[in-house]
């Protein structure tokens, strides 16, 4: 499968994804009827939401189905003690992923181990299958969303990642970034991020996220990467300039896409 281009840049790992014009597997749906965009991951659908209230105080009721299928491969003890760039991995398993939401456009992966007060304890969602999400104005939701049930913190599994938790060598949670929800879903990690929980840490985690994405962005990257890669030893002041422009790229999150149904959606 086509790899995705690196930009080069100071802060996220950004992926420049091309040939996967879309619908992507994992995706979200608006229906026909107007109703709250659906989670579908290939023809199987993850979540059906509804709506209550308006103005600055709405509610989203979602019911999560069974089924979700982790766009990663499973994770192994070894691998996990290995020294690694996780977003690396992730970006590399996830161009890979037969089930995940990649399609065309800039998407970057960031290394996170900390987040505003409250994300991890009253908005991580526990409930299973049923859940209200209050969605306020100005400040959304912000919460972290599991796509499968929670595990117990002294399930077997849980309680190996609870090891590695305390040698620091739990491998990070994969959360998606979901612009209408204002908040994360985890595609991957829900019992790491038990584990850590239950070990009083906030889970290290990698956020994968749209970024804004346009044709004089793109073929000014092209541009300056071309020319970058022309000669290795080129003046500073270049050098310098490359690094500028690149860093002056847009990498706040994009809003999330809603793709029509399909007919094998």
């Amino acid at each position: 499968m086509r790899r995705a281009a690196r930009e080069r840049t100071p802060g996220p790992l950004v992926l420049d994804v091309r040939g996967r014009p879309g619908p992507p597997p994992l995706r979200f749906v608006r229906p026909d009827d107007g109703a709250p965009p659906a989670l579908h991951q290939g023809n199987r659908p993850l979540f059906l939401a509804r709506s209550a209230g308006d103005g600055c105080c709405r509610e989203l009721h979602l019911r999560r189905l069974p089924g979700h299928r982790s766009p990663l491969p499973p994770l192994r003890a070894a691998s996990m003690r290995e020294p690694a760039d996780w977003r690396h991995r992730y970006a590399r398993w996830l161009e890979d992923a037969s089930g995940g939401p990649l399609h065309d456009g800039r998407w970057g992966l960031t290394a996170r181990a900390s987040f505003a007060p409250g994300i991890w304890t009253e908005d991580f969602v526990r409930d299973w299958p049923d859940c209200v999400l209050e969605l306020l104005c100005g400040g959304g939701w912000h919460g972290v969303l599991p796509l499968r049930p929670l595990s117990g913190p002294d399930a077997p599994r849980v309680k190996a990642y609870r090891k590695h938790a305390r040698d620091g060598t739990l491998a990070p949670v994969l959360l998606w970034w979901v612009s209408f929800l204002d908040g994360w879903l985890i595609l991957d990690g829900h019992d790491r991020a038990v584990a850590a929980l239950a070990e009083g840490r906030e889970p290290e985690c990698v956020v994968l996220a749209r970024l804004p994405d346009g044709a004089h962005w793109r073929r000014e990257a092209d541009e300056l990467t071309a020319a970058h890669e022309e000669r290795a030893a080129r003046p500073a002041g270049l050098a310098r300039a490359y690094a500028d422009t690149l860093a002056a790229l847009p990498y706040d999150e994009a809003p999330t896409p809603l793709w029509p149904p399909t007919r094998d959606a």
